[in-house]
């Protein structure tokens, strides 16, 4: 009698199942923090792992015919699907945009594939489209092949969203976690956790003074500008799931070097900060889908800022800290007292079905 050994699936070599503390996902699996890097880690590195998969930046990276392109997939599950300051579609074609620029790249193409659940009315349909179209056309990039399936009612959420993109890399433009330095100033393009805050507003029914709206918007406009502006520019990433923070820890990590933030220079509306003490939230854990952070070289970053200040989606950037040859891997907090603690990786999950 043959058999395969326990989680074999690969014709008779033996594929162990990878350890795992869970038996089964978790919401906090799609956080972003330390849950998804350890699924990453364990079950898909081992599977999938190659050159261009290894510096886990926000694309892959390669070169083809004497070009250099970047080619990057997300997924978008968000409820509601329409929120203050934008909907589903529109975060889902700014959302690979932002992930090619962040690899320096600009968008050229992009594609889509829709999992709609049985009910979702046509209306809403046609203005997810409507609004994918004019996102892509902000961005300067095609929408141009895609896919859709239906589901039965009850075995969806209304709409799902698939979005890959491919862009081009311009000559010299080299921008990893690798490249990042000691002094590197950290800069963000304005206040954070505004995306985050507008969902979970309307899932819990909050009213504020002044309506807080999403920032999704394409940020390939903004890099283009700083790119030609500094060749210093080491490292970009937007802080999306897990929010600043977390995206922090990421970087530190993959550098090896530590990193030091300063809690008076972070920018957080008085509107987002009074929701997140209502729900006992955190801001720099909180998703941003309109921001990035730039890692510049000191002789270059005042230059940088200048040039970010004078765009749209730039104007409220500041400095919010620096790379340090200290506590390596980890991120570090000043406090306006002066004092210091530790930023970790977000553990949990914050707030679900946020992008």
């Amino acid at each position: 009698m043959t058999g395969k050994p326990p989680g074999d699936m690969s014709g008779g070599f033996a594929c162990p199942i990878p350890k795992s503390e869970y038996a089964n996902i978790l919401l906090a699996h799609g956080s972003g923090g330390k849950l998804t890097h350890q699924l990453i880690e364990k079950m898909f590195l081992p599977q999938f792992k190659n050159e261009l998969l290894e510096p886990l930046h926000d694309g892959a990276v390669f070169e083809l015919g004497g070009n250099r392109f970047a080619f990057s997939t997300d997924s978008y599950v968000v409820s509601p699907i329409f929120f203050p300051g934008g909907d589903i579609g529109e975060l889902a074609v700014n959302g690979t945009v932002n992930d090619l620029a962040m690899c320096g790249a600009l968008p050229l193409y992009l594609s889509a594939a829709f999992i709609i659940e049985e009910g979702l009315p046509i209306d809403d349909l046609w203005k997810i489209a409507r609004s994918m179209q004019e996102a892509a056309k902000r961005a300067g990039a095609m929408l141009v092949t895609g896919d859709t399936k239906v589901v039965d009612r009850g075995k969806g959420d209304k709409i799902f969203i698939n979005t890959s993109g491919i862009g081009i890399i311009g000559k010299g433009i080299d921008i990893s976690p690798k490249k990042i330095k000691v002094g590197d100033k950290i800069i963000v393009n304005g206040e954070i956790a505004l995306h985050g805050i507008a969902i979970m507003s309307v899932r819990e029914g909050l009213e504020f003074e002044t309506q807080i709206k999403s920032d999704t918007a394409p940020l390939n406009g903004l890099v283009e500008e700083m790119i030609n502006a500094s060749n210093s520019i080491h490292v970009l990433r937007d802080p999306t799931r897990g929010g600043v923070a977390t995206t922090l820890n990421e970087l530190a990590e993959q550098s090896g070097l530590g990193i030091i933030i300063d809690e008076e220079s972070i920018p957080v509306p008085d509107e987002v900060r009074g929701a997140c003490e209502i729900l006992g939230l955190d801001p720099l854990y909180i998703a941003n889908e309109g921001k990035l952070l730039a890692f510049v070289s000191p002789r270059d970053s005042e230059e940088v800022l200048s040039v970010m200040r004078r765009n749209l989606l730039g104007r409220n950037s500041v400095v919010i800290g620096e790379v340090v040859d200290q506590h390596h891997g980890t991120v570090v907090m000043k406090n306006k007292i002066g004092g210091r603690r530790v930023v970790d990786m977000l553990t949990g999950e914050q707030l679900p079905r946020i992008c």
